[in-house]
């Protein structure tokens, strides 16, 4: 039976790595995207909102684990959860990080999903 995998937020801010949104989100999904410790600690910069644009660092890093055009549809769904996808304006609106992990988290999952999908479709036909 295959393991189930940690889900992110159980990584933020969790010690003694003290990891940011953006790390957490890579941690939860390091084994499944073979991503290295030294990639995971490279995205400590783009968390608290010091990510290209002040977009959420989870949100950052969930375009990064999708890639593509991924974007755009991360963006979108933030804004229809929470209202914004802008770090300030989720704190200014008391929408904890965890929550935020948590979200990302769930599309990054949804995104693997669909994508496995997709090939197993290709190879069907």
């Amino acid at each position: 039976m295959k393991k189930e995998r940690t889900l992110s937020e159980a990584y933020l801010h969790k010690k003694p790595e003290n990891w940011n949104c953006a790390q957490s989100l890579l941690k939860g999904f390091q084994k499944e995207c073979s991503i290295t410790d030294s990639e995971i600690e490279q995205f400590r910069a783009w968390g608290g909102g010091r990510a290209e644009g002040g977009v959420c660092g989870a949100l950052h890093a969930a375009s990064h684990l999708l890639g593509g055009n991924s974007r755009k549809d991360l963006e979108e769904s933030f804004v229809q959860e929470f209202g914004t996808f802008q770090c300030r304006e989720l704190k200014r609106n008391k929408i904890a990080c965890v929550d935020c992990v948590r979200l990302a988290d769930k599309l990054v999952e949804q995104g693997m999903n669909r994508r496995q999908d997709k090939k197993q479709t290709d190879v069907d036909q």
